[in-house]
């Protein structure tokens, strides 16, 4: 687990380099703001959270829980999940939009890596010169939300 990494990810990374490529400037990891975001674009009022699926409990497939010690695991998300909607509230309350992005927007079967980004860039992008408050990338249904090892866990 101690190489997992909780900041500059890969597709943290290159979200960034794309978006960097299309003029927006910003700044990383900001610890002065709840939750420290991932990206901040002060120009836009807008920040970025690129969040791992399993590690902030989506509710898509990539984020089911381990078949071990299944009690302490989702004590352990469901505080992640508490904590990222605690800052979540707390920046729109202090008037920030939020855009966040999950991993299996571009880890997804049949898509090529590159061209995900892309399409993930954009939409960041559309979101940046939005006026739109909050937005996830991809949202999943409620439907979608039964997978494995999440039984009666909420969006919430």
């Amino acid at each position: 687990m101690s190489a997992v990494r909780d900041k500059n990810t890969k597709l943290e990374i290159e979200i960034r380099r794309r978006l960097f490529a299309k003029g927006f400037r910003f700044r990383i990891h900001r610890k002065d703001l709840p939750g420290t975001p991932d990206i901040v674009f002060p120009r836009y009022n807008a920040i970025i959270f690129v969040h791992g699926c399993f590690w902030h409990m989506h509710g898509c497939p990539r984020s089911r829980l381990p078949d071990t010690r299944q009690a302490w695991w989702k004590a352990k998300l469901e505080d992640n999940k508490r904590r990222d909607e605690a800052a979540v509230r707390d920046l729109e309350d202090a008037g920030w939009r939020v855009m966040l992005i999950w991993e299996c927007g571009y880890r997804r079967k049949g898509v090529r890596e590159s061209e995900a980004l892309d399409e993930m860039a954009e939409a960041a992008a559309v979101f940046l010169e939005s006026q739109t408050l909050y937005t996830e990338i991809p949202q999943i249904a409620v439907t979608d939300m039964q997978s494995p090892g999440l039984e009666g866990v909420s969006d919430g």
